[in-house]
């Protein structure tokens, strides 16, 4: 499976490409930061994003696209461009029909370092090593990037299988109760 992570800012974007192979096997593609100006229009910031986006896309033609999910930041405008960031890569993935997943900070964290508390410095050593790269992906964006796409990677088979469970849970919950009712009516036609 071939996963682009998105870490989502406005100023800087981080976009990682990352393979999935047999086991618990990943293998990066390609990583990278989109880039724009504080000081330009707002409208224009996400245009420059989606241009760039669109380009990892086409390119890469990944099976699946996992945001940062907006979590909880202290700087309100700091969250709504991450908020909106995140919103573009959305949509751009939805358009060509792909499925989004959003994890949070702390599943990514958990997921490549085995703590959902671990820092930057842990999560982008941890990257480092798992993708076996001969240096570690600057800035921080990146390096988060490849961490969301190595966690959909590792999470989605289990969210997958506790899908189908829930799905088959309700369905006999749905059959239980048509059986109560089917018995209930027979007792109250004797």
């Amino acid at each position: 499976m071939r996963v682009l992570g998105v870490d989502p800012g406005l100023t800087r974007c981080g976009l990682g490409v990352v393979d999935g192979g047999p086991g618990r096997t990943v293998r990066c593609v390609e990583v990278g930061v989109a880039r724009t100006l504080a000081d330009e229009d707002l409208a224009r910031r996400l245009l420059q994003l989606s241009e760039v986006v669109t380009d990892w896309l086409d390119r890469h033609r990944p099976e699946v696209v996992a945001i940062e999910r907006v979590f909880a930041q202290h700087n309100v405008r700091t969250a709504m461009g991450t908020a909106q960031a995140g919103g573009v890569v959305a949509l751009l993935a939805a358009q060509r029909g792909l499925p989004v997943c959003f994890h949070t900070p702390s599943e990514v964290k958990a997921a490549v370092t085995g703590s959902g508390t671990a820092d930057k410095a842990q999560v982008t050593t941890m990257v480092t090593r798992l993708l076996g790269l001969t240096e570690a992906p600057k800035p921080a964006d990146a390096a988060d990037a490849l961490a969301l796409g190595i966690c959909h990677l590792w999470r989605a088979p289990l969210m997958a299988r506790l899908a189908q469970a829930e799905a088959r849970a309700a369905e006999l919950q749905r059959r239980h109760k048509a059986r109560l009712a089917e018995a209930a009516n027979r007792g109250a036609a004797r």
